[in-house]
């Protein structure tokens, strides 16, 4: 019998809609990036939104810093593929703009907004127009009130500072709402997150902010956000990583997939290789990423550079290689034989074999 882990409770939380996305309250969790370019730049900021979107993205966030963006969010919105998320920080009249130009939620932090007839406006243009709120609190921001009271960011001191814009947005008569609480320090993020499950049931936004580079940023949002899917925590997510965002997708449906909790595309098990392997498996696993991205059906791939342990890993794959004397390849299909190919002729084979089976999923 194939042993299966245990499947993971989640967290029961409110639902919101991100446009047609729908976070929280059991739907599937969300994987979300940001763009990185000028917002004023239209074609520029629609073509990266195209590529998230491609790779994977659910939801895409774009910073709206002034004015002029805000206006310019209304061809953004229109044309994206995916729900925009509007960031707006500051300028109160910049989210009253965004809420009627398209954008499917805003991304505030009610701290820096302003008065209360400033929040009293933001809440009644999202609610006008449909909009939830997330709640972006972030370790390196919190109020000095909080920090001088606790002496740094502290787990409790990140999770107050989120229901207490939560008490300011229900004060308004505004409950279609979620939260982050970020940091870039893994232990304390997690801890903040943690706490923040156990006062409200709010969705939750996950992710380590300024978490690095691709390498630096990929191990620590794993961890972290693995740790608390784990614990049933979590109903979208972001990987920040300084590197081009569409690696923020593709490490997010990683973590989901290795999880259980989400599945899209191919995914490839490959060994680490050795002195035993008869193909390069390192090319050949780059090269299928390549090709392969494009694919929407889900599809597991195995790699492997020898006959030590290809047989075994080839049992639960969909389709497999190993590596044979002579220039071969044992080819696997279903867990089962198929035959011996050319090492020239496997990657070709993969591909096509992997896309028929996707256009028949």
């Amino acid at each position: 019998m194939e042993w299966k882990a245990e499947p993971i409770t989640r967290r029961v939380t409110r639902q919101i809609k991100v446009g047609p996305v729908l976070v929280g309250g059991g739907a599937p969790i969300s994987v979300q990036s940001m763009t990185d370019t000028d917002t004023l730049d239209v074609e520029g900021t629609l073509a990266q939104v195209g590529r998230l979107a491609s790779a994977g993205a659910d939801i895409v966030r774009v910073s709206v810093p002034s004015m002029d963006a805000a206006l310019a969010m209304e061809e953004i919105c229109s044309r994206a593929p995916v729900p925009i998320v509007a960031d707006i920080h500051f300028d109160y009249r910049i989210a009253l703009e965004v809420a009627k130009r398209g954008a499917a939620a805003l991304r505030i932090n009610p701290g820096n907004i302003g008065s209360s007839e400033k929040i009293e406006a933001v809440c009644r243009a999202a609610e006008d127009h449909g909009l939830p709120i997330r709640v972006g609190v972030n370790a390196g921001s919190l109020d000095k009130d909080l920090v001088a009271r606790y002496g740094s960011p502290t787990p409790q001191a990140m999770a107050e500072a989120a229901l207490r814009a939560a008490e300011v947005l229900e004060r308004h008569h505004f409950f279609d709402y979620a939260f982050s609480v970020k940091a870039s320090e893994l232990n304390l993020c997690v801890a903040a997150y943690r706490l923040l499950s156990r006062e409200t049931p709010a969705p939750l936004h996950l992710g380590i902010t300024e978490a690095g580079g691709l390498t630096g940023g990929t191990v620590l949002s794993s961890i972290g956000i693995s740790w608390l899917l784990r614990e049933g925590i979590g109903d979208t997510l972001r990987v920040s990583l300084a590197a081009d965002p569409v690696e923020e997708v593709r490490v997010g449906w990683a973590i989901l997939k290795s999880m259980h909790l989400r599945a899209r595309g191919v995914e490839i098990t490959a060994c680490p290789t050795c002195s035993r392997h008869g193909i390069d498996v390192v090319g050949m696993v780059g090269e299928l990423e390549r090709r392969l991205a494009d694919v929407r059906g889900t599809l597991r791939l195995a790699v492997m550079g020898c006959v030590v342990n290809g047989p075994g890993e080839a049992q639960g794959a969909d389709l497999a290689i190993c590596g044979a004397k002579g220039g071969q390849c044992l080819a696997y299909e279903g867990g089962k034989m198929w035959g011996k190919l050319p090492a020239a002729a496997a990657l070709d084979w993969l591909e096509r074999r992997a896309r028929e089976l996707a256009d028949g999923r």
